[in-house]
């Protein structure tokens, strides 16, 4: 009788976590679209109603500069897009307008990190995105997908870096492809090095996986599989009919990222549906899509290999909207909450692992991954910590823009907001949107190109952001 009750409980919990991301999917979609009609309804009564308008030209920034001034990569995270995508609506809330100098990728919603990584580089480098003979042969998709004929910022190397900003799992995203780069795994670009990147400013960042995932669908005994019945079957359903269907019109307006495993109808017909949806074919089949690469136990095993580098600066800005009522962790409140994060983020600050399966790594407690922003849990998004903690030091959001930075180490500040406060819709957070912003970018502009010239001026600014009374425990002081 119990067991039955808790499937009840189960199937009810699928439903609402359905109503409400489709409610909240459909109204991005329409936001979207009805954007792009007001505006071409806005720009047709103008052509026809005023005079063409006087162009002055515009100050162009000199060479030089603009060698001098490196691109800054936003990076989307989980169900996110890129410009161009949902016509005019913007995943970054216009921040991307706030300098001349931004590239917004589009990295597809849901396929894995590792995929997201090899299409960053040729988005940006330029060629046929190439996802690896050995990794299309295990996950059963082509080696070959889009093709850039031009690179977005072909002159990039070592000499010509960049900033990159990752949004949840953009941030992972962001620090695989620097192993990558460090690893010089992309055929016909031998000179690949971490030094390619600049700095990595992680924004409610997926460092160290979430909880939510389990909540979501995904089984705490491997982190890969999914449930028989979860919000992520219905998803998983949901997406291969939209990619078999293959309609031009939506798959221009949004689009999941998996053209390299030739879903379509015309390519995969009736028996490759069939295929995908039992299981035996796909993204999903074989895990190789993002959702996975979100459990903790993924986290481990990815960020055994990936480094924290000596010449790339690191800033993390992690969320938090939870607060303690007695000895539990709760929601802050349910108004200021996102609809579409509340429920997720009181069951996260409900979860506890299951007592019979053995903890994801060594030292896991159920009460570190309490807090949360609804998506994923604040202890996650500080620094990479798990299975071994990186050079790190608390940063307050407000910091003198004098003082003394230095590559190689983890900088996180904790911000009260919920994970989806920053981007989409700008009005939701208003000034504090400015502030952040701003000050990422400033600090992209200014502070990056500082150099610490002697071991004197070293000693001095370790001293200066080192909190450590006696043992150093943040890792500052192995840099002395």
């Amino acid at each position: 009788m119990w067991k039955v009750t808790l499937g009840y409980v189960a199937i009810a919990e699928v439903i609402v976590s359905i109503v409400v991301h489709l409610s909240y999917a459909l109204s991005i979609f329409g936001s979207a679209v009805w954007i792009d009609v007001m505006s071409i309804l806005s720009a047709s009564s103008s052509s026809s109603n005023s005079t063409p308008p006087r162009h002055k030209p515009k100050k162009r920034d000199s060479s030089d500069d603009k060698l001098l001034k490196a691109p800054i990569v936003l990076v989307h995270g989980i169900f996110g897009f890129g410009k161009g995508r949902l016509g005019s609506l913007s995943y970054w809330g216009g921040a991307e307008q706030r300098d001349d100098r931004i590239l917004v990728p589009d990295l597809g919603a849901l396929t894995s990190i590792h995929d997201r990584a090899r299409v960053l580089f040729y988005y940006l480098k330029g060629g046929t995105v190439d996802y690896g003979f050995e990794r299309s042969q295990q996950f059963g998709h082509s080696q070959f997908g889009r093709i850039y004929d031009q690179g977005h910022y072909p002159e990039w190397d070592e000499n010509h870096p960049i900033h990159i900003v990752g949004h949840s799992t953009g941030a992972q995203v962001v620090r695989v492809l620097q192993q990558m780069l460090a690893e010089k795994a992309f055929a016909g670009h031998k000179s690949t090095s971490a030094d390619w990147v600049l700095s990595i400013t992680s924004l409610s960042g997926a460092l160290n996986g979430t909880t939510r995932v389990f909540l979501d669908g995904i089984c705490p005994e491997d982190g890969q599989t999914m449930k028989s019945i979860s919000l992520l079957q219905v998803l998983r359903v949901a997406v291969l009919l939209y990619e078999w269907l293959d309609i031009p019109a939506l798959k221009r307006y949004y689009d999941f990222g998996f053209d390299h495993y030739n879903l379509p109808w015309h390519k995969a017909g009736m028996s490759g549906l069939r295929d995908t949806m039992l299981g035996r074919s796909g993204p999903f089949a074989k895990g190789n899509w993002v959702l996975p690469d979100l459990s903790i136990q993924y986290a481990v095993e990815v960020n055994k290999r990936l480094q924290t580098y000596p010449n790339t600066y690191y800033f993390s800005y992690a969320t938090n909207h939870t607060r303690k009522v007695f000895s539990q962790k709760l929601p802050r409140s349910f108004l200021g909450t996102h609809p579409l994060l509340f429920l997720r983020a009181l069951q996260m600050c409900l979860w506890r692992h299951p007592s019979h399966l053995p903890p994801p790594y060594e030292g896991y407690r159920d009460d570190d991954w309490q807090d949360n922003d609804g998506a994923l849990n604040t202890v996650s998004q500080l620094y990479p910590r798990i299975p071994h903690e990186h050079p790190h030091c608390e940063l307050d959001i407000e910091f003198n823009y004098d003082q003394v930075l230095k590559p190689g180490i983890w900088y996180y500040t904790t911000l009260e907001a919920d994970h989806v406060y920053f981007v989409i819709n700008r009005d939701r957070a208003g000034v504090h949107f400015d502030v952040l912003y701003d000050g990422i970018f400033q600090r992209c502009r200014t502070q990056m190109k500082r150099v610490l010239k002697s071991s004197q001026t070293v000693e001095a600014a370790v001293k200066s952001i080192c909190v450590c009374e006696n043992e150093c425990v943040c890792g500052l002081r192995l840099f002395e």
